[in-house]
């Protein structure tokens, strides 16, 4: 397929009175900056890296949703909810989509995806092959949805999608993303991994209490954190341990 541009070419919040200011999620300082200033994804893959509770999650579930991926994981076809729990962003969000791009997309979002399979389970679409997830382990069931949801141009979210992966499996994942990448397919994803982070070419956003910024690898708190834990764990763990 050929494409003038990325599926997604930025996105904003046209009517601000749906998020009233002062209650959440513009209380995170990471949303509010998007309420405020818009988000303009990159052509390939986007991280945003940060901490427990920084925004990440909650804006890259939104522009999933914005796109209309089920909120729960999977693709603009199939939608299932167990429970909602998503935050109003995604109903706010308005994006411009690149020219002669297609509708295809996936939402990889770790903490739902058991639902998604039995979702498969019970609403079979004719495919004489398609994996039986639940049979697999945890890693395994994600790794083959990388192989079979994962192979062309499209709009990929996930959320920290190394929650199921091994050291081995996130270098597989990375190779994966930048196929999509290459192919002229667009991603955005949400991770604490110091190893998915390392992903040459993407674009990286620290998530935090400054709300968004752009950064280089070697800058991230998550890798310094990290760097300095392998190098002596016990200056972390008596802190913890005592």
């Amino acid at each position: 397929m050929d494409v003038d541009g990325p599926p997604v070419v930025r996105a904003w919040v046209e009517d601000e009175s749906r998020l009233p200011t002062g209650a959440w999620p513009r209380t995170v300082p990471a949303v509010e900056q998007v309420v405020r200033e818009g988000f303009r994804p990159a052509r390939g893959v986007t991280l945003l890296v940060g901490e427990n509770g920084s925004g990440k999650s909650t804006i890259v579930e939104a522009l999933a949703e914005a796109y209309g991926l089920s909120p729960e994981g999977g693709t603009p076809w199939g939608r299932h909810t167990t429970r909602a729990t998503e935050s109003p962003l995604g109903g706010a969000l308005r994006l411009r989509r690149g020219l002669a791009t297609g509708r295809y997309g996936f939402f990889l979002r770790a903490e739902t995806m058991h639902s998604w399979y039995t979702f498969l389970e019970d609403h079979p679409a004719g495919h004489d092959r398609e994996p039986v997830f639940h049979e697999m382990s945890h890693g395994e069931s994600f790794l083959e949805v990388l192989r079979t949801r994962f192979d062309g141009p499209g709009f990929y979210c996930l959320d920290e999608p190394e929650a199921a992966l091994s050291f081995s499996a996130t270098l597989a994942l990375i190779g994966t993303l930048a196929d999509v990448a290459r192919l002229g397919g667009q991603v955005v994803c949400a991770t604490h991994s110091p190893v998915l982070a390392a992903l040459p070419g993407a674009r990286l956003l620290e998530v935090g209490d400054w709300g968004l910024r752009e950064t280089a690898w070697e800058d991230l708190e998550l890798v310094t954190h990290w760097r300095s834990y392998l190098e002596a764990p016990g200056r972390y763990l008596r802190h913890v341990l005592d």
